[in-house]
């Protein structure tokens, strides 16, 4: 049990509590971590190959039984209790989270769940405000199996959504429905198909009209990366679903690029309907022959009619990407690891009636030539958009990465990011948390919303792979965040935390 019961894995060591199987760590502190191809590819596809492959062996399982702390806290405002959502018998890692518009006491997060053993996509859903989670694993499609990339959402009808790459003769984008939180999925229905001939889909993201006075509302949206066959084309899709993900309709954004790399693409939706999908458009000319190093352009396009034509893609802002220092992370390496550090331009909108109603934020980092930086754009209209403003103080020095943001039904913007400014060897990181009520044009001061520091080198990849995204929601007054964590010191859990404001 963790709290006076906790569980501690030790490298090498067994320890039986009651309650609590643990196994010996093969995949301990010393292990050299993975090396994947260095494609551009999402990590967890290359993973859930090499699993599947037998390339890499995980750790057996470990059944662990958790009495979790209450996901709440008093007075206001507050930092909320660090709750593990994911199962914890095995590897969880890259974890979204969504609440629901219409029940802000459900939430629904997920992560490549390794116990997961034919989808590698597993779920945590709660319906008392995170307190307690419901854990299950998506069922793959017919004679398929499951890549990774998990994504979450809610509509406005009591329907629950949960999707990934799974791949049978080709490799595609599925959606399932639960209309019990998560407790129970349907077959996944297939939203994306690869666009390129003989090519395969990559990294999607979901995201549903929540808006009750939208044209399109309760419709669902899934952007994602379209590969050809070498992995040398890529082309944004987005893909819509107006009767609960039944049935889905694909839209190229823009046209296949040859000459860069287009992935990492997330949405937002405006009150109006308007679907906005950003992603990170990168040169392959860094010293390693991939992304890393190089400047990237942070891309957005814009529908106006529920998806099925999108404006032609204009720039957002442009910004250094982080040196592969290994030559094995095709978008950049996180200082002092081999791990891939992504740079997903989040996006949202704020959907207010305020002073900035319709505003759009991105949030991205910047590698400064020694520190990851994460900042902030605004734009009024979409198509200029500010300068980068700094989410933490100039005194945090150390790396700062895998951020993510959200929008308040009041306007007020939530970042929350990764953080190394509390371990002098700038190695293992906190979670922070800071908002604006400016639109962006400042942050407020920074909260730290982990209470015990994570080891990247921890992941159970021996620090070869994290993940390449955390996540964040908004229900009522309270900021969710959810994060890889290793706490444990043996592999990475999906942990959720977050900030009550009253």
């Amino acid at each position: 049990m963790r709290g006076t019961n906790q569980l501690k894995v030790q490298a090498m060591t067994c320890i039986c509590l009651a309650f609590v199987f643990a196994f010996c760590a093969t995949m301990a502190n010393a292990q050299a971590p993975i090396i994947l191809p260095n494609t551009p590819e999402s990590t967890s596809v290359l993973v859930g190959k090499a699993i599947h492959s037998g390339a890499i062996q995980l750790p057996q399982s470990v059944e662990t039984f958790s009495l979790l702390p209450a996901l709440t806290c008093s007075p206001v405002p507050c930092v909320l209790p660090n709750v593990q959502a994911s199962g914890g018998t095995n590897i969880a890692n890259e974890d979204p989270i969504a609440s629901n518009p219409t029940n802000s006491a459900q939430l629904l997060t997920g992560a490549n769940d390794y116990s997961c053993t034919t989808s590698l996509q597993g779920f945590y859903a709660s319906s008392d405000g995170g307190s307690t989670w419901t854990r299950t694993c998506l069922p793959a499609i017919s004679g398929g199996s499951g890549l990774g990339d998990p994504s979450v959402g809610y509509d406005r009808l009591g329907n629950t959504f949960a999707g990934g790459i799974q791949a049978s003769s080709q490799q595609d984008i599925v959606i399932s429905k639960s209309t019990n939180n998560g407790t129970t999925w349907g077959t996944p229905a297939i939203a994306v198909t690869p666009t390129i001939s003989g090519g395969a889909t990559d990294k999607e993201w979901l995201q549903v009209d929540t808006t009750s006075t939208s044209p399109h509302a309760n419709c669902l949206y899934v952007s994602n990366t379209q590969f050809d066959s070498t992995f040398t084309k890529t082309q944004i899709s987005v893909s819509h679903s107006c009767d609960h993900g039944a049935t889905w309709k694909i839209v190229t954004v823009d046209p296949v690029q040859s000459s860069v790399i287009d992935q990492f693409s997330d949405l937002a939706i405006g009150k109006d309907g308007s679907v906005y999908v950003s992603w990170q458009r990168c040169p392959p000319t860094g010293p390693a022959g991939d992304c890393g190093g190089t400047t990237a352009s942070m891309m957005i396009s814009k529908s106006t009619d529920g998806g099925n034509t999108w404006s032609s893609p204009v720039t957002m802002v442009t910004t250094n990407l982080a040196p592969d220092a290994c030559g094995c992370a095709y978008y950049g390496s996180l200082p002092n690891t081999n791990e891939r550090v992504s740079n997903i331009p989040a996006i949202g909108i704020d959907n207010s009636s305020g002073k900035n109603a319709g505003h759009l934020y991105v949030v991205y980092y910047n590698w400064t030539g020694t520190q990851l930086k994460v900042l902030v754009s605004h734009s009024t209209n979409g198509t200029t958009w500010s300068a980068g403003v700094p989410v933490a103080p100039s005194s945090a020095t150390h790396d700062q990465f895998f951020p993510w943001l959200s929008v308040a039904a009041n306007g007020e913007v939530a970042v929350t990011w990764l953080d190394r400014r509390n371990d002098p060897a700038n190695l293992k990181y906190d979670v922070y948390a800071t908002g604006s009520t400016s639109g962006g044009t400042g942050f407020l001061g920074d909260i730290k919303l982990t209470s015990v520091m994570s080891n990247p080198l921890d992941d159970g990849f021996g620090g070869g792979f994290m993940g390449d995204y955390t996540g964040n929601t908004i229900a009522g007054s309270t900021l969710y965040a959810s994060w890889m964590d290793m706490r444990e010191g043996s592999f990475s859990q999906d942990y959720v935390g977050g900030y009550k404001v009253h």
